[in-house]
């Protein structure tokens, strides 16, 4: 293709178009078509390696539409120039338009990716469009051109992406689900409120990070817990008014504690098995019943239940909440506030952990660093910590994400690779583990060679730590960036993980006169969890490969059976009757056989809308389920003999 020049103009060499034209073709087909097609056609890491090698051959693509204009267009040297002069002014000032969430999305990777497509094609389409246009036109549209196609991403926000690279895109100016929530709430009456300082002895003192925003003194509002109709479905008005209570102890001596059926992550082995629960299968004819729906500030935590009671976290504006909600309504009964707010661009805003109930209080860990003890009943603060400050941790890229776990008088919490040990009662400092490199693994214990501790996996591997002194028992060496939580085995081994790719390792861990040893029986790459939980059953592994289900055998790692598309969800094992219960990373329920014989999705049903990382829980005949933006409770269908929920 070549163009020439109009009448009356300075003699010029005709551009050369159809190299540009090529690229710029090959750039839509590369950013737009894989992403759509290669899920349907391919497994899942091949469909993600395929998808990204589409995003980068369209960056690469648009990076040879510049070299094609200033070394092989015939375009004029002025011309050459301002088009290169332009696109370094774009990128520049690009983000002094952006939304923080495209300045900062995907590493700092997202703006390029999104741009490049665009301004590249807008050039050569400029270019061939105005080929017979007067040279002053052709350098003002070709200024409009470049400098519009860069601006236009100004025009949107996202919201994450999730494990497969889909975007939740939404035009700038619209209302993010949180800001929707904060307008509710300050369209409430103000509430009554009321005051009390607490005891000097109850509090230790609230440290931040130096990279994360400084904690202030929390408060909590709280509720007529039973009184309140249930919320709209889906309605982010559904939170009634709250009254300001004391942050302080209570003055009268609390009930006793109700037993806790589900005390906080994954259950009360941390080992994400429901029993007592035969569910259904024929979700056709009986399937799950949405018992109520209530919008839900950003964060990534599930849920611990006691009673009628259950507890999460959630981010709502510049404050970090703790809060604790009717079960059978879904209506606050109290909200713990602390001004703090942790925020990366591919998860959003809001706390990662999920918070753990032992003899009447509540223990949480923030996504900054702050460690919370709570009366449960109440919300009241009994002490505070800042576990970043007291381990000297830095906080990571997603924040830190692990759940607190009590055992005897202790407190555990993780943060990053860090450990840092707190009396339950004062929350004094016992002890700390300096920190191991990136880690979101919650601490987990275990019983190995007749002695109880804490299994924790970090970014150098795996390691068994004392309860009495935090000292390293054993360990074993893996680099990575360890998420999910490790499992104990029939015959005592840890199965555990580090990094996305990496899969599974079995370890055999053992006591003897000279000490400990910790010897790899197998890896594998037939389960290659990422921050997808799984679980152990029959002398099987199941969980998510990629966004695949799959089975491996315990015996040596070998795979069984993979399928079931459900992104990168989370699933709870009803070990009473061989069954998953999955959660999709984009909301939908399912029922799956944990049987090793082959994959067989028993039902499936709705449950959420957008991206869903939350764990489920089931306590009794009942599910509850979340993501950043609702949470939902579900009554799912029983069987004759199975235990009932105690939630009434």
């Amino acid at each position: 293709m070549t163009a020439h020049p109009p009448a009356g103009s300075a003699l010029r060499k005709p551009l050369r178009l159809w190299p540009g034209v090529a690229l710029g073709v090959l750039i839509l087909v590369l950013r737009y078509l894989p992403p759509q097609i290669a899920p349907r056609l391919f497994e899942p890491d091949t469909a993600l390696n395929v998808t990204l090698f589409a995003f980068f051959g369209a960056l690469l693509a648009g990076v040879l539409v510049l070299l094609w204009w200033l070394l092989f267009s015939r375009a004029p040297r002025v011309d050459r120039l301002l088009a290169l002069g332009l696109v370094a002014v774009g990128f520049l000032a690009g983000p002094l338009v952006q939304d923080v969430s495209i300045t900062a999305g995907a590493m700092g990777f997202l703006y390029p990716i999104l741009v490049i497509p665009i301004v590249a094609p807008a050039f050569v389409a400029w270019a061939a469009l105005t080929q017979h246009l007067s040279d002053g036109v052709r350098r003002k549209t070709m200024a409009a051109a470049v400098l519009l196609a860069f601006a236009s991403v100004g025009l949107i926000r996202t919201g994450g992406f999730t494990a497969g690279m889909k975007h939740d895109f939404a035009w700038r100016w619209t209302p993010t689900p949180e800001e929707r929530l904060l307008a509710a709430e300050a369209s409430m009456p103000p509430p009554a409120s009321a005051s009390a300082p607490a005891p000097a002895s109850a509090s230790a003192p609230v440290a931040a990070p130096a990279s994360a925003p400084a904690a202030v003194p929390s408060s909590t509002t709280a509720a007529a817990p039973s009184t309140a109709a249930p919320a709209t479905p889906g309605s982010p008005e559904a939170t009634p008014p709250v009254a300001a209570a004391t942050s302080a102890a209570p003055m009268v001596a609390p009930p006793a504690p109700v037993l806790a059926e589900w005390p906080g992550f994954r259950g009360p082995d941390r080992d994400g098995i429901v029993r007592g629960t035969h569910i259904a299968t024929d979700w056709n004819a009986t399937p799950p019943v949405a018992l109520w729906r209530r919008a839900v500030g950003p964060g990534w935590s599930s849920f611990a239940v006691a009673g009628n009671r259950v507890y999460t976290q959630e981010q709502r504006g510049e404050d970090e909440v703790v809060a604790c909600y009717d079960a059978s309504t879904g209506a606050p009964v109290w909200h713990h506030r602390d001004r703090a707010r942790f925020w990366e661009s591919n998860g959003g805003a809001g706390p990662r952990g999920t918070p753990t109930l032992s003899g009447g209080r509540l223990y949480a860990l923030g996504g900054t660093g702050i460690v919370n003890a709570l009366d449960a009943a109440t919300g009241a603060r009994i002490w505070s910590r800042n576990a970043a400050t007291d381990t000297a941790a830095k906080l990571p890229d997603w924040g830190f994400s692990g759940s607190p776990i009590v055992v005897e008088d202790l407190v555990i919490v993780a943060v990053s690779g860090a450990l840092a040990a707190y009396d339950a009662k004062t929350g004094q400092p016992r002890w700390t583990r300096e920190p191991q490199g990136e880690g979101y693994s919650s601490p987990h214990l275990v019983t190995l060679g007749g002695v109880r501790q804490v299994a924790f996996v970090h970014g150098e591997g795996i390691s068994g730590v004392a309860l009495s002194n935090g000292a390293v028992l054993w360990a074993n060496a893996w680099k990575g960036y360890p998420i999910v939580q490790p499992a104990v085995i029939a015959d005592g081994d840890l199965l555990f993980n580090v990094k996305d790719g990496l899969g599974l390792r079995r370890l055999s861990v053992a006591r003897s006169a000279s000490g400990w040893t910790a010897t790899e029986r197998w890896t594998t790459l037939g389960l290659k969890p990422f921050f997808n939980d799984f679980v152990v059953h029959g002398g099987h592994a199941y969980g998510f490969d990629g966004n695949i289900l799959a089975c491996i055998d315990l015996a040596d790692g070998a795979r069984k059976w993979k399928g079931g598309r459900y992104g990168s969800g989370q699933l709870v094992l009803l070990a009473d009757q061989d069954a998953l219960l999955v959660l999709g990373e984009e909301g939908q329920l399912a029922l799956v056989g944990a049987t090793p014989e082959r994959f067989v999705e028993l039902g499936r049903a709705s449950g959420l809308d957008g991206k869903t990382w939350n764990h489920p829980v089931v306590v009794g005949d009942r599910l509850l389920v979340r993501n950043s933006e609702e949470m939902a409770a579900f009554r799912l269908p029983v069987t004759a003999g199975s235990a009932s929920s105690s939630v009434k």
